[in-house]
């Protein structure tokens, strides 16, 4: 049996009095694509670090490309990428520069770094930016450089974390076509974002991780799966009496229902939707309840996350604090200590 590419059991990292880690078990199969999900401060980007020999942990223990995180600091180091959430280029050299340079630092001959520069400066659709200074890059394109940059080495496992934070929906979507592409190609990737589409897009599999535990696990359709086949929304009009509607109905509910009492809106995972939605009526009128909005969808990953963090992720988006820039990779080993 194959072992994994990644593979961490037990991680736990505190920082002074917060716990950013609390026993994190991960594993990612060579070849594949596994989304970590979950809100601020729940530790995405603390295991990233470690897995990257960037910081140590507390206790645990982790390998990756089968080598020992914390006894084979400089093997594991030999075997990654890494993307960090804000581009690390430096702006005064242009987009060749810094691929040569990268190379150059990996003890990659003059000759070859120029070579693999070329490269990925096609891959990325950057040729025609290569001469210029990084400083003249979108948003988008310096993503890609950066993205290009911890490739250089040809790394046989592949992190990155939250790599499209601030790109506009164009750039995100032309990252996650050159993402994709490298999962086709059998890179190994682990990825942490908090776009959930980006997630089911792209994922093999997803692990959601909140309070710096794992607290589920498997694919975007077993995630799903497990609330049932459908989601009933409604909204009644006297939000004040959002808790009532909300025993009334409790019993139809396949997994815990939600409930938004400042805004009267009740989320419902149940089996056999349709079926359902007559019942739910019936009760609402019967109480002297009025509705104010019904539908029915099938569950989405946005729904697994509320209903296992207790938050949507759009909230959990919003309350991230504005980062400083942050530099990462083999091209800057400064750990930060932030969950």
């Amino acid at each position: 049996m194959t072992s994994p590419a990644v593979l961490a059991d037990g991680l736990v990292k505190s920082y002074g009095q917060v716990r950013a880690l609390a026993g994190v078990d991960l594993e990612v199969a060579e070849g594949t694509l596994v989304g970590v999900l979950g809100p601020n401060g729940a530790g995405k980007t603390t295991a990233v670090r470690i897995l990257a020999t960037l910081l140590r942990p507390d206790s645990g223990t982790a390998q990756v490309a089968g080598h020992d995180v914390m006894r084979e600091p400089d093997a594991v180091r030999a075997s990654i990428g890494l993307t960090g959430q804000y581009a690390a280029v430096d702006e005064n050299l242009t987009g060749r520069e810094n691929l040569e340079l990268v190379g150059r630092l990996l003890h990659i001959g003059r000759h070859e770094a120029r070579a693999r520069a070329d490269e990925l400066l096609a891959a990325f659709d950057l040729s025609d930016a290569g001469g210029r200074p990084a400083r003249t890059y979108s948003g988008g394109m310096r993503r890609r450089l950066d993205l290009a940059a911890s490739l250089v080495g040809r790394p046989a496992v592949l992190f990155l974390d939250e790599p499209t934070t601030g790109l506009d929906p164009a750039s995100r979507i032309a990252l996650w076509e050159v993402v994709a592409g490298l999962r086709r190609d059998g890179t190994t990737i682990l990825l942490t974002t908090q776009y959930l589409e980006e997630a089911d897009r792209l994922s093999d599999r997803i692990a959601v991780i909140d309070g710096g535990r794992v607290i589920a696990e498997g694919t975007s359709t077993e995630l799903k799966d497990r609330l049932g086949e459908d989601v009933v929304d409604l909204r009644v009009t006297d939000a004040s009496r959002t808790g009532e509607a909300l025993d009334l109905l409790r019993d139809l509910a396949a997994t815990a229902p939600r409930a938004e009492d400042s805004a009267g809106r009740i989320s419902l995972p149940v089996h056999h939707g349709a079926g359902i939605l007559a019942e739910v009526v019936r009760r609402i009128d019967g109480a002297g309840l009025e509705l104010a909005e019904l539908s029915l969808h099938r569950p989405s990953l946005d729904d697994v996350f509320l209903t296992l963090t207790g938050r949507s992720a759009e909230a959990a988006a919003a309350a991230e604090p504005t980062p400083s820039r942050r530099r990462f990779g083999r091209r800057s080993a400064t750990p930060e200590a932030t969950a």
